[in-house]
């Protein structure tokens, strides 16, 4: 598929669809774009496909199947609008949360791959019938050990407000997890003694 840059050519690729529930449209709002009049869309289309339809089917589908409706915040950028962003970010302009294109290959910027090769994408999500259950301080971390248990990710990075959560699905998954909010820092990563096994009894009863 040729890179989208006619209106036309924006509505076809909006409308492939990556799994039962999820249509790459979803996933395609920008702020920053949307705000400076840049234009989100890959430079290779195939490739943002290919792990859009990934993260779709062996992460956010099962998510969503298990607690309802999820909600989408923040997902694919082109290098263009991330790198505006970090850029914008770098100037300390407030509401530019965005690193370096870099370190965002094969995560928010879904059409390039990573240095070690690696194709990768990500999604910032709320789950909303989980906050509305478990909303205490630290209660995110039972959802973390659910899909840590339950799921192939890459990595996990949870934020403060609704919970909301970076979700990654990635080509040789490292399985890291990390917090913005309290207790700040890595919950879990190869290595630590918490990462292997059964962890049933942080997140029983959250599944209905």
């Amino acid at each position: 598929m040729k890179a989208p840059k006619s209106v036309a050519g924006v509505a076809e690729f909006g409308r492939v669809r990556l799994s039962d529930s999820f249509f790459m449209r979803d996933f395609l709002f920008s702020d920053i774009a949307a705000v400076h009049g840049l234009l989100n869309m890959p430079d290779d289309p195939d490739l943002a496909i290919s792990a859009g339809t990934h993260l779709c089917e062996e992460l956010l589908e099962p998510i969503q199947a298990q607690f309802g409706r999820i909600a989408i915040r923040s997902a694919f950028r082109s290098a263009e609008v991330n790198g505006f962003g970090n850029r914008m970010q770098k100037d300390g302009k407030a509401g530019y949360n965005c690193a370096g294109n870099e370190a965002n290959y094969a995560r928010h910027i879904w059409d390039r791959r990573d240095a070690e090769g690696n194709m990768g994408a990500t999604a910032c999500i709320v789950v909303p019938a989980f906050w509305d259950r478990f909303h205490a301080g630290g209660d995110w971390q039972k959802l973390a050990w659910w899909i840590h248990d339950n799921l192939p990710y890459h990595d996990l990075e949870f934020f403060p407000k609704y919970w909301a959560v970076n979700v990654t699905w990635r080509e040789n998954p490292v399985r890291k997890i990390s917090s913005f909010t309290a207790p700040r820092g890595i919950l879990t990563k190869p290595g630590m003694a918490n990462h292997a096994g059964d962890h049933l009894e942080m997140w029983r009863g959250i599944v209905q």
